[in-house]
């Protein structure tokens, strides 16, 4: 990479391949939540995900470039991990609030690679493209906020115990 544009190019593939992942991984992660307003909330996001991965592909169109070729390895990493958690507990209440932590740490790095790329897209000049990757900043923002909420109000409280 020797151009800003090279490196934004590289993030929005990199994005794309975060999302890919994710996508996978998500019904599962579904199937091993209890509370129903989680379950929900985790649904919810991976049909934003879906309509994520949708808009950088459009994104990569617009600007001649393909989507694919890069594997994310930090979203590869958080995968593995979330995986791993999802072997090792054994309480319902903790599985939830564990869950919540494993997608917030996704959540974080996602906001952390939008917000780059956001503001990469500003610099050389797009910006439709900066628009559209700031509503998907944003709904990841919204994402984290609602597991926040349901881990603050519900669930840590519930785990406390480990009663099931």
């Amino acid at each position: 990479m020797k151009t800003l544009n090279d490196l934004f190019e590289h993030q929005l593939k990199d994005l794309y391949s975060a999302e890919v992942q994710l996508i996978e991984v998500l019904p599962d992660i579904v199937e091993h939540a209890n509370d129903k307003r989680l379950k929900q909330a985790i649904e919810n996001h991976l049909e934003e995900t879906k309509e994520q991965k949708n808009r950088i592909k459009n994104i990569c169109n617009k600007l001649d470039i393909s989507p694919s070729g890069e594997t994310c390895q930090a979203m590869k990493g958080l995968i593995n991990e979330a995986k791993h958690f999802l072997e090792e507990v054994e309480d319902d209440e903790v599985m939830d609030v564990g869950l919540i932590a494993e997608i917030q740490r996704v959540q974080h790095y996602e906001i952390s690679g939008y917000g780059s790329a956001v503001r990469f897209a500003k610099e050389l000049g797009y910006r439709q493209i900066a628009k559209t990757l700031q509503e998907t900043l944003n709904e990841e923002y919204d994402a984290d906020n609602t597991l926040e909420k349901l881990a603050e109000t519900r669930l840590n409280k519930k785990a406390i115990g480990g009663n099931s």
